[in-house]
């Protein structure tokens, strides 16, 4: 069966970037290296701080479409709903 993840990574001074992956412990690495250039590496989002899990593809795509779409304030409730010390969930 497929797996597909939406994640949320986080700076230490809680800058968030949400994304999708199909394999979440080799995106998480690539992060924590800086190995893609962009958002995440320009601000230092490196730690895990919540994650969803989908059998399908599309469910998936459509949740991290909607989370980004979010405030915030919504994206934070959602983090602390999961994880209130926002601490790092890969370690």
């Amino acid at each position: 069966m497929n797996q597909y993840w939406v994640y949320i990574m986080a700076s230490q001074s809680r800058v968030i970037y949400v994304g999708v992956t199909n394999d979440l412990p080799r995106r998480f690495i690539e992060h924590r290296n800086r190995r893609i250039p962009g958002f995440t590496a320009k601000y230092n989002c490196v730690r895990l701080v919540w994650y969803d899990v989908f059998t399908d593809v599309n469910q998936a795509i459509a949740a991290e479409k909607r989370i980004k779409g979010w405030t915030r304030v919504k994206k934070i409730a959602l983090i602390e709903d999961m994880n209130p010390a926002w601490d790092d969930l890969a370690v």
